[in-house]
């Protein structure tokens, strides 16, 4: 990438144009496309965060709204999983062919509802996707088949208090076919509201993202 992205972007998904934010640093290292979870937006300051963290350590970000804002206001369009991986894998498409961000190392970060869009679209596309951050995810909500096939590894990170999604993180770690781990904080519920909880959300995603992007995207050696 040899040119500072724009911020603002559309992107084509069938007979929909979904807007996103897509920021990075002049030389990338790899990019990381966020989907968000139900209620919620690339406005999500939770998100939006972590995004700025990312590109502290050489990640560029794409924020997307999967949704529209007459589609956001039904809630069974907000947990139709099939609709949000199918444009999350839309913006994957947008990304390989934007001319600042062809070739890099592809990462997904999923919040929640998000979280099993991006492991249906890390299933679909093992060739392009290289690691998975879920932050109070559902994995459990892209289904067990899914989950089998995923091969991108995978970091479930969930609050301590937020007892019933952490043990479907638990249950779904098992059923990752690609390598996951469970980083629990301490205390922190499903927004991470508290104190400190935010901040290791994108201390662990950075390192993650750190460990897997980067390594994919050092060129295989000569001779």
């Amino acid at each position: 990438m040899d040119a500072r992205l724009p911020a603002l972007v559309q992107v084509p998904s069938g007979s929909m144009v979904l807007e996103g934010s897509l920021e990075g640093p002049e030389v990338a290292s790899g990019i990381v496309l966020f989907a968000h979870g139900s209620g919620s937006s690339r406005h999500s300051p939770r998100n939006r965060y972590v995004a700025e963290v990312l590109r502290g350590f050489g990640f560029a970000t794409l924020l997307l709204d999967l949704l529209t804002v007459e589609e956001d206001r039904d809630i069974e369009r907000r947990f139709d999983i099939a609709l949000l991986a199918d444009r999350l894998g839309d913006a994957l498409a947008f990304v390989q062919s934007e001319p600042g961000c062809r070739g890099l190392p592809v990462g997904l970060f999923g919040a929640s509802t998000g979280a099993a869009a991006a492991l249906r679209v890390a299933a679909a596309h093992p060739d392009l996707i290289e690691a998975v951050v879920s932050r109070g995810g559902r994995p459990d909500l892209a289904g067990e088949q899914v989950l089998a096939s995923v091969q991108a590894p995978t970091l479930l990170i969930v609050g301590g208090g937020d007892r019933q999604v952490l043990s479907l993180n638990r249950a779904a770690m098992a059923r990752l076919a690609g390598g996951a781990s469970l980083v629990v904080v301490p205390g922190a519920t499903h927004l991470f509201e508290e104190t400190g909880a935010l901040e290791a959300v994108a201390r662990h995603a950075s390192a993650w993202f750190s460990r897997h992007l980067l390594r994919a995207g050092v060129p295989p050696p000569r001779g």
